[in-house]
């Protein structure tokens, strides 16, 4: 699909620019997950609460889904954890291999479209981490499918992801604290490039999909998993002064 493609192209200038998901973790800070001092995020700002990881993560197999970035995936490798980032940015993926190399750490890293995990066997994995990213494709059903595809029995998901109420203002106008509501939910970028303002945060930023919760919360459940987790944090734009956001769950595969 073209927009994967364009994304890939997007993300890979984003990441060269230290966009926010794209700045690693310093040596510092895998030093202290290795002595047991750590944590990593699936929205913006907020720290994912340490009870909703497994006891030990030592020898656990962890794919860091649509994770790229040098953030999530370093810090957990400190951990002992044997981790996997997958993702749909070259440029993204160089930064845990820059971190991996940097540290002396073990990662192992592969290009894909998070909609497809051919790649991996049934029930490769103890946990998946899977921060804000799924708003990048157009359909999230098959994400939630993989995710249980290639998760063992009682694996967990932990997710991050977008409510999609910002979606319902104009794209250009909201990035300049402008509240106009234009569209209707659910919402796609592509439908809207005759609008030169959101041309432009398309060609910075990437094109964006308004999953509904319904999609993202009860296609969780509808492909096999219990939510037991649940969180709000900013989203990182000018709604930031009146509601949250952004979305985080965690799921075990049933």
């Amino acid at each position: 699909m073209k927009y994967i493609v364009e994304n890939s192209k997007i993300w890979d200038e984003r990441s060269e620019n230290n966009d926010t998901w794209s700045i690693p973790v310093t040596s510092e800070m895998v030093k202290l997950a290795r002595e047991g001092v750590w944590s990593i995020v699936l929205t913006p700002t907020k720290p994912v609460p340490a009870n909703w990881f497994p006891e030990k993560l030592e020898e656990k197999r962890i794919l860091c889904l649509a994770s790229g970035g040098g953030q999530q995936g370093p810090i957990l490798a400190a951990t002992g954890a044997d981790v996997t980032v997958f993702d749909n940015s070259i440029k993204q993926l160089e930064k845990d291999a820059f971190v991996a190399q940097r540290d002396n750490l073990k990662i192992r890293t592969v290009q894909g479209n998070m909609q497809d995990l051919s790649v991996f066997e049934d029930e490769s994995f103890d946990c998946i981490i899977h921060p804000w990213s799924n708003g990048y494709i157009d359909n999230v059903q098959p994400v939630w499918r993989e995710c249980a595809r290639v998760l063992k029995k009682k694996g967990i998901l932990l997710s991050g992801f977008g409510n999609p109420i910002e979606y319902i203002f104009n794209v250009g106008k909201l990035e300049q604290g402008i509240f106009e509501v234009t569209n209707t939910i659910p919402y796609a970028d592509i439908d809207h490039m005759d609008d030169p303002e959101t041309r432009k945060v398309v060609e910075s930023g990437g094109y964006l999909w308004s999953h509904t919760l319904e999609e993202q919360i009860q296609g969780q459940i509808e492909a096999g998993f219990a939510i037991v987790g649940f969180y709000e944090d900013i989203g990182g734009t000018a709604l930031d002064k009146f509601i949250n956001s952004s979305i985080a769950t965690k799921a075990i595969k049933l």
